[in-house]
């Protein structure tokens, strides 16, 4: 949450529970109007939104307005124990994450905290995260309202599903060493140089 002082107009507030996540890959909890000088800051190109409800007309103008993609993967909230986190719902949404003609994007759900730990907390898994820094990154975002369900759920998500979508990625380093994430058609078209 950000601090607003009377007078200051240009004022950058982030949506609650921001952070980066990976270059490129953002989370928070829902924007709203006080945020959107912000999030223009970020220049996305994406947001992947996890409830199941309406976008809110005034952030559809807003995304309108700035180019700004909409994915909507509708999961519902609950903390019901015997509720599962749709597996598939999270694989799509982790799919389009990895797809870096998406970025920069932001994730978000109501507060920033369950789907968005959950979905988080998966890419870590892709990224070889071991599992007590991926649980540790979940809880730090849920604080003391962390949910069991979501914990089992990123234990058992096997990133072995995805492997289909990942033979389309290679990895491309840039000058400074950073890595991303590249699908080989987007390097295929880039010119070439020969010598005679």
């Amino acid at each position: 949450m950000g601090l607003i002082i009377e007078g200051e107009e240009d004022l950058l507030v982030p949506p609650f529970n921001f952070s980066m996540v990976e270059r490129g890959i953002y989370r928070s909890g829902f924007p709203n109007s006080v945020n959107f000088a912000f999030l223009e800051t970020l220049n996305l190109k994406s947001i992947v939104y996890l409830c199941p409800e309406t976008y809110p007309e005034e952030n559809s103008e807003f995304l309108k307005n700035h180019d700004i993609k909409l994915f909507q993967f509708g999961i519902e909230g609950t903390k019901d124990p015997y509720v599962n986190v749709p597996k598939d719902t999270i694989t799509e949404a982790l799919k389009l994450l990895l797809d870096v003609r998406n970025h920069p994007v932001l994730i978000h759900c109501k507060r920033g905290k369950h789907r968005t730990g959950t979905l988080v907390g998966c890419l870590r898994k892709m990224q070889n995260w071991c599992l007590s820094s991926v649980f540790e990154e979940y809880q730090r975002f849920a604080g003391s309202k962390a949910r069991v369900t979501d914990m089992h759920f990123l234990e058992r998500f096997d990133v072995s599903c995805l492997r289909q979508c990942l033979y389309g990625i290679i990895y491309r380093y840039h000058a400074s060493q950073n890595r991303r994430l590249v699908y080989k058609e987007d390097s295929l078209h880039q010119k070439r140089i020969t010598s005679n």
